[in-house]
């Protein structure tokens, strides 16, 4: 279907566009938008089955509020493509996820109504507390929503946030997006009915002057009447799930049919006048609309390219991924100790896990959205003699670094860190990139951080760690696969030992490249240039950013009077400048370059082009050292 052929969905600029339509065209415009996300991500790739699963929600709060200058805030991006759609991006939705087009996330750079950012889930909450009491602060009148998945109202700072906003009592709706289960026999006609029935404005003015009136009756005659209106109104929604937000002083709504259009207008419709917080439960289905989406929402809730048509998803073979290696790995670990377990805050798939999963369930541990949570479990594990995996990606381990600096640094308890998606992972942009680990982790004391240079050592580092009990130790790798032309000769692992992959020939001006983790593919496609251009260059493979190898560095540093060095991370506190440090320490007066990712956040699109504009590849590895060594000394 090209973009000709929507009716309605071309002509919405902005949500309150959708006021001028009918309750019918609204029911057309849903289906409109499902029939993008279908068209569009199938030739983008993207988050699928999620979005498919928003749509009537979205098309009924837009036609219900006044947007702008009601706000919505979306907790991550992984459910917020009909939000966009809805905005006014349809022309450029062919762009999703691409180099300089859309993000997959919501960027306050990219639209006005994108009001928050979101690509970690669990903020949702708290940031639209946030905008709630600055329209208080400042006087105006604005409504305020926040939609939260199940996954990420179940994270802690979603608890810590309901816990003020029961506190506050501001006026704020909280919609829970609940898709973890079908429609559910009691989300019939007459649990709509009661919802509908709950939601209205005169109804809730008379519960809340039933409960002032309770409130100043004297006892026990206020605690029989309290009991009364709370059994009153649960008899309205006797699902027992909001008892909990009751209690915590929201009024809760639900469970109502997240696709049952007339209901929730009328739902949004009533709630948009109520006071107070309240907290509206929808149950919707993941892939709803899409067949094979709907029996299948984990394979299909990040999709690449398919044939929308014969509902296929054709992924190439391939070479061996990180994620796979370190799957297999740590079945490997599991098979050869008892005691080793594995652990993973919400990400069996990503991390590699699956197969642990099926194999040894009884030592498998998903935390859900939870990476807290995740690090101080893991570390309470080890403190009672057993062996934890913690397998959670770079950018989300950055939410646990208290704990892994509190609970486990501190203590020095083995726990193993690994740490998918380090470095620059493409599509999903600068909430996802994994930029600063090797920063926050290596100025932690009693930390070991190491980084492979391709797939065999990262199952080597893995076998180290497993049998490394002396305080905690993290390994950081990339997304996708390693560089398969790198020379095959190994050294075992040792404890901040780096490797040497090319020494100096005797032949031509001498520069050192210094390499750790993923630049090591780089650094030596580079230096067979740089060699066959009159150069002469070693190589080394750091292995670890910490402890790093003084030895072999000073040793290099010794024989030349150019080096570079090279990490797909951070510059400050990264792997460069520890060895920056070194060499002014021991008083080297040779040029030294550091090359590292720049000090700013790095947008979305395919990782070789974003390793090319960041200075990250080969000819820029090249360049700089040229330029390095016709420096004067």
């Amino acid at each position: 279907m090209m973009d000709e052929a929507y009716r309605i969905l071309p002509t919405i600029v902005n949500p309150t566009d959708l006021h001028r339509l009918s309750d019918k065209e609204l029911q057309e415009l849903a289906v409109e938008v499902r029939q993008a996300i279908l068209d569009k991500v199938s030739v983008t790739g993207g988050h699928f089955s999620s979005n498919l699963g928003t749509v009537e929600l979205t098309v009924a709060m837009y036609a219900a509020y006044n947007i702008p200058p009601d706000k919505v805030v979306w907790d991550t991006g992984h459910q917020a493509y009909p939000h966009k759609l809805l905005t006014g991006r349809l022309p450029r939705f062919d762009t999703l996820r691409k180099h300089k087009g859309i993000s997959g996330f919501l960027r306050r750079e990219e639209h006005e109504l994108d009001v928050f950012g979101a690509g970690h889930a669990g903020t949702a909450v708290s940031a639209a507390l946030g905008f709630a009491v600055a329209r208080d602060q400042l006087g105006t009148d604005e409504r305020v929503i926040a939609v939260a998945g199940d996954a990420s109202i179940a994270s802690g700072m979603s608890w810590e946030a309901l816990n003020h906003v029961g506190e506050l009592q501001t006026d704020l709706t909280i919609v829970l997006n609940d898709n973890r289960m079908s429609i559910a026999p009691n989300v019939g006609a007459l649990k709509n009915y009661l919802s509908k029935l709950r939601s209205r404005p005169w109804l809730q003015r008379a519960a809340r002057k039933a409960k002032t009136a309770i409130e100043k009756m004297p006892n026990p005659v206020t605690k029989v009447a309290a009991g009364l209106r709370h059994g009153i109104t649960h008899y309205l929604a006797p699902d027992e799930t909001g008892t909990i937000f009751e209690e915590m002083g929201l009024e809760y709504i639900g469970p109502v049919d997240g696709h049952d259009l007339p209901l929730l207008l009328e739902v949004f419709r009533n709630v948009r006048q109520l006071g107070g917080p309240v907290f509206v439960h929808a149950i919707t289905v993941k892939g709803k609309g899409y067949d094979v989406a709907e029996d299948d929402a984990t394979k299909w809730h990040g999709v690449i390219p398919f044939d929308l048509e014969k509902c296929e998803m054709v992924k190439s073979a391939g070479p061996v991924t990180y994620t796979q290696v370190f799957g297999e790995t740590a079945m490997e670990c599991a098979e050869a100790d008892p005691k080793m377990v594995a652990i993973t805050a919400a990400m069996p798939d990503g991390t590699g896990l699956v197969g642990f999963s099926k194999k040894f369930p009884e030592r498998y541990y998903d935390t859900g959205i939870a990476e807290q949570h995740a690090v101080t479990f893991a570390a309470g594990l080890a403190a009672g003699g057993i062996k934890p995996f913690c397998a959670i990606y770079s950018t989300f381990l950055q939410r646990g670094f208290d704990q892994v600096l509190h609970d486990v640094a501190i203590q020095n308890l083995p726990v193993r860190f690994f740490m998918d998606r380090a470095g620059l992972v493409g599509d999903d942009g600068a909430t996802h990139h994994g930029a600063f680990d090797l920063s926050y982790l290596t100025f932690i004391p009693n930390m070991i951080v190491m980084a492979p240079r391709d797939t065999t050592e990262l199952r080597e580092m893995t076998l180290f760690m497993a049998g490394y009990d002396r305080g905690p130790t993290a390994v950081r790798y990339p997304r996708g696969s390693s560089d398969e032309r790198l020379p095959e000769s190994r050294t075992p692992i040792r404890l901040g030992v780096a490797e040497t992959l090319l020494n100096f020939t005797g032949k031509g001006e001498k520069v050192a490249l210094i390499a750790i983790g993923s630049m090591v593919g780089p650094a030596h496609e580079a230096a067979q240039t740089l060699m066959a251009d009159g150069l002469d260059v070693a190589l080394i493979n750091a292995r670890f950013a910490k402890p790093i190898d003084e030895k072999t560095i000073l040793e290099i540093a010794g024989e030349c009077t150019a080096i570079l060095t090279l990490e797909e991370n951070s510059l400050p506190g990264g792997f460069g400048q520890q060895v920056q440090t070194l060499l002014n320490k021991q008083g080297w007066k040779g040029r030294l370059d550091l090359i590292a990712l720049p000090d700013h956040f790095v947008e979305h699109g395919t990782q070789p082009i974003l390793r090319a504009e960041v200075g990250l590849d080969a000819p820029a590895i090249i360049a700089r050292a040229k330029a390095l060594v016709q420096q004067p000394r």
